[in-house]
């Protein structure tokens, strides 16, 4: 018999990008997504907020930053998000 071996596909992770809220855990922070969502009804558009916590290893991520999320495996009850990058500092 000869061994048939099947080609490994990563899944691509999902990447959000959002706004630092707190950072006042040791290497997590809190970050606010915000979405707009269309009102079936009446076709206005609703802005809808969610928080998610995202864990920073190096803790260089500070209040008011902006910054790139990507899923990950849990790493705790509420935490499965890591931070690939800061796209703008707080000024």
């Amino acid at each position: 018999m000869s061994e048939q071996s099947t080609p490994v596909v990563a899944k691509a992770s999902r990447t959000l990008t959002g706004k630092v809220v707190s950072n006042k855990m040791q290497k997590t922070i809190a970050v606010e997504i915000e979405r707009l969502v269309r009102h079936e009804t009446y076709g206005k558009y609703l802005r809808r907020t969610t928080k998610l916590l995202a864990h920073d290893e190096s803790g260089e991520c500070k209040e008011g930053d902006t910054v790139t999320i990507s899923e990950c495996r849990p790493l705790s009850r509420h935490k499965n998000w890591r931070v690939v990058s800061v796209v703008t500092r707080a000024g």
